[in-house]
């Protein structure tokens, strides 16, 4: 602990007694009562910054030391045990860092599991997890009209230019698009951005980016499956609106279908 950090009525004990002065004489030159200035030693009392400045002058302390002392004295006990483990935190670290005691430095302590030790004898409950922004990859654009060709330029799965944060999903395959045409308006506007989750089952009515098998077109559609003895043979990409008309698939001329899980759009 600093000499700060010591109780302020010890530090003022340990000057006056140093000084051979009685608690009467000290009070006599602080212009204080005897029993007031026994309640500041004592810590039952909070003396004033004009007190302690008296103080500071007549034990000849230096100046501003019992100023810092008694806001230490304010400071509440469990903020003072945090800064406390902080300060041994940093010393150690320091003294790792630095080399002393035959070691090399942090990589070491790391690799040795010095490093985590200290940390867990500073800390035994360890860390409070915090849950960190999921962020999606926003690949290009899919066409909300009819099929265009999709291209997520060149990038490797999961790697864009530009991300956009869901935290509220956890699926590390899903990707968003920005929309482009009105075919699923009212719904879904130009420029929105869909965030899509390869996880998530799809059923009957679900919007979907819908990806063909033809050149890698893409389009964005409400989705519904023909079935014939049981097996989905057909796929209706259905618009929203009803100025477009639907499309039918074969099964096998669609090469995925992932559903909309998320809508963003600027105000």
């Amino acid at each position: 602990m600093s000499p700060e950090q010591a109780a302020l009525g010890g530090i003022i004990r340990e000057h006056r007694q140093a000084a051979g002065l009685s608690l009467r004489e000290l009070a006599d030159r602080c212009g204080c009562a005897k029993s007031y200035l026994w309640a500041i030693e004592h810590g039952t009392k909070a003396p004033s910054q004009d007190m302690l400045a008296r103080i500071e002058s007549a034990l000849h302390i230096e100046d501003g030391r019992l100023v810092r002392a008694g806001a230490w004295d304010r400071v509440p006990d469990p903020v003072l045990r945090d800064l406390s483990r902080s300060a041994e935190l940093r010393r150690l670290v320091t003294k790792l860092a630095s080399g002393e005691g035959g070691r090399t430095g942090l990589d070491l302590a790391f690799r040795s599991g010095e490093l985590r030790a200290l940390i867990e004898r500073l800390d035994p409950a360890g860390p409070t997890p915090v849950d960190l922004p999921f962020e999606v990859p926003l690949i290009n654009k899919v066409s909300a009209g009819y099929p265009q060709g999709f291209t997520d330029m060149g990038y490797p799965a999961r790697v864009a230019d530009e991300y956009v944060r869901c935290p509220d999903l956890h699926d590390p395959d899903a990707f968003a698009a920005r929309v482009v045409g009105d075919s699923m308006e009212p719904d879904y506007r130009e420029g929105d951005i869909v965030i899509f989750s390869p996880a998530r089952p799809i059923t009957d009515g679900d919007d979907c980016f819908a990806r063909l098998a033809l050149d890698d077109e893409t389009t964005f559609k409400r989705v519904y499956f023909e079935y014939r003895d049981g097996t989905a043979e057909r796929i209706r990409l259905q618009p929203i609106n009803n100025r477009y008309a639907p499309r039918v698939y074969d099964r096998e001329q669609i090469a995925g279908l992932y559903r909309a899980v998320k809508v963003m759009r600027n105000v």
